[in-house]
């Protein structure tokens, strides 16, 4: 098994049987390593030691984070401020398709693609001339059917594999710090869609919202649904954090990436947010 795909499935075990308190001796004999180096390994892709992400899972740590990250939100938005972290410093600027764009299925339109690992996993990661118009983690051996559905919505677009390309981009949003010019995402949508995304993106690192939330503050407080259908039809996940989204009841709730996945990005966002508390 590859190094993520383990601490997916430890995860995916800690969230099932977390009542038992398993210790990092067990966990590690579960993944046949030493405590040493799975502590370590775990560690360097979630953010959080075994022990710390046992407690950041429970629900009551959900519901308290939950608690205080409303008014956060809140404070945000009448600030005109967008919300701190590693991703915002990329100052993150929408350029939507136009219908004809998109009626056209991409017609003259060169879409480049690469397939990349991150510290959450595989990524495909494709762009335009006019910017970062998809960003998708894979979940299990997917790469064909992931690039066949995207094909198929873009069916006029002429699809390049073009991994130097992408790489560019790729190190652009994991490595902020390269570069000070805007990231430029395209994203396809109708206006109440683009409205939603945008108000994911004032999240602010370590809070969470949730979907009645994100309706609030698009002026359709009566949309849940909607604005989660919105959430789930995300073009570029983790660029525009749809993963700060959860239910009112404190449940994680599912992401495109995988609930899994979604785990352990709020769990490092967690551990990031107490870094900077402490600095």
């Amino acid at each position: 098994m590859k190094q993520y795909d383990i601490i997916e499935d430890t995860i995916k075990y800690l969230v099932e049987n977390s009542v038992e308190q398993p210790n990092l001796e067990f966990l590690a004999k579960r993944a046949s390593m030493s405590p040493s180096h799975f502590q370590k390994l775990f560690s360097n892709l979630v953010g959080l030691s075994p022990k710390k992400f046992l407690e950041f899972i429970t629900v009551e740590n959900a519901k308290a984070i939950l608690d205080k990250s409303k008014p956060v939100l809140e404070a945000t938005y009448e600030s005109g401020l967008s919300s701190s972290g590693r991703l915002h410093d990329l100052f993150i600027n929408f350029e939507a398709v136009t219908p004809g764009e998109y009626k056209n299925k991409g017609l003259n339109t060169e879409i480049f693609y690469g397939f990349h690992i991150s510290t959450f996993g595989e990524v495909l990661l494709t762009v335009t001339e006019r910017g970062i118009n998809g960003f998708y983690f894979l979940t299990g051996n997917d790469q064909n059917s992931l690039l066949h559905s995207l094909k198929n919505k873009w069916s006029k677009a002429r699809f390049i594999e073009d991994h130097k390309l992408t790489a560019y981009y790729f190190d652009l949003i994991f490595k902020p710090g390269k570069s000070k010019k805007p990231l430029t995402v395209l994203v396809t949508g109708t206006n109440f869609q683009v409205k939603v995304w945008q108000a994911l993106i004032n999240i602010p690192l370590g809070s969470l919202a949730t979907y009645e939330d994100i309706a609030h503050l698009v002026g359709k407080p009566k949309a849940i649904r909607a604005a989660g259908t919105a959430i789930g039809q995300n073009p570029v996940s983790y660029l525009i954090p749809c993963h700060r989204v959860i239910r009112k009841t404190g449940i994680t709730g599912n992401y495109g990436g995988g609930v899994f996945r979604k785990k352990i990005l709020l769990a490092n966002e967690y551990s990031e947010m107490l870094s900077l508390q402490k600095s």
